[in-house]
């Protein structure tokens, strides 16, 4: 995601722990479900370190990933908009630090903090620009350059001075279900992208080179 300078400067984890002393950070297992899709919608959650998966199951019992997301990013603030059922099951892809906060704690601090609700405001329609991004890039770009960018995306390209970004390697499963395509053709594109000294393997995690942006920017 790309945020603003503005967005990147509010200390949302110091806002939220003076909403409530009862808002204590708490900790999810990896593969952990956070929320399920149909639960009541009665608060929303920041992640302050880890990466959640958001996916959606049809009536068929047929699963898509919609967003994967990172530290530093709310989720579940439909219940702010009144829906009164969760979207998307929410779920930990490694051990994940959350803070929950209550709709009706949420809500009042919104209404007495205007600056917080615009920051909030700004903060979620970057997010959902990212979005409309996604869906564009899986209508008219090949299944390479969407998990290029998805790869870049994960390891927060553009808002670390290194050549290479560590990131918590997430799953070959997930990774196709996010780009949608086998996870067959997710390993081959691994493979190349390591061969091509884009991305290598750190222990528990994976080193994203930028040059990966090559891929990404190709005709």
């Amino acid at each position: 995601m790309v945020h603003n300078k503005k967005s990147q400067s509010v200390d949302w984890e110091h806002l939220i722990a003076g909403i409530s002393g009862e808002n204590a950070p708490v900790k999810c297992r990896k593969n952990g479900s956070i929320f399920w899709q149909g639960d009541p919608a009665d608060s929303l959650f920041y992640l302050r370190r880890g990466q959640v998966r958001l996916g959606v199951t049809s009536g068929q019992g047929k699963e898509a990933i919609v967003a994967v997301l990172s530290a530093g990013e709310f989720f579940g603030e439909g219940c702010l908009a009144g829906q009164p059922l969760r979207m998307a099951t929410a779920t930990a892809t490694c051990v994940c630090t959350l803070m929950k906060i209550e709709k009706r704690l949420m809500l009042r601090m919104l209404h007495e903090q205007h600056d917080v609700s615009q920051m909030l405001v700004t903060h979620l329609l970057s997010r959902n620009i990212r979005y409309e991004k996604d869906l564009l890039d899986q209508i008219f770009n090949s299944s390479e350059k969407r998990l290029a960018r998805i790869l870049l995306l994960l390891a927060h390209y553009g808002r670390e001075p290194r050549s290479k970004t560590i990131l918590t390697r997430i799953n070959q499963e997930t990774l196709a279900q996010t780009v949608g395509i086998t996870q067959t053709r997710v390993s081959h594109l691994m493979n190349k992208f390591k061969k091509l000294g884009f991305i290598d393997y750190k222990g528990v995690g994976l080193a994203v080179n930028n040059g990966l942006l090559s891929v990404v920017l190709s005709d």
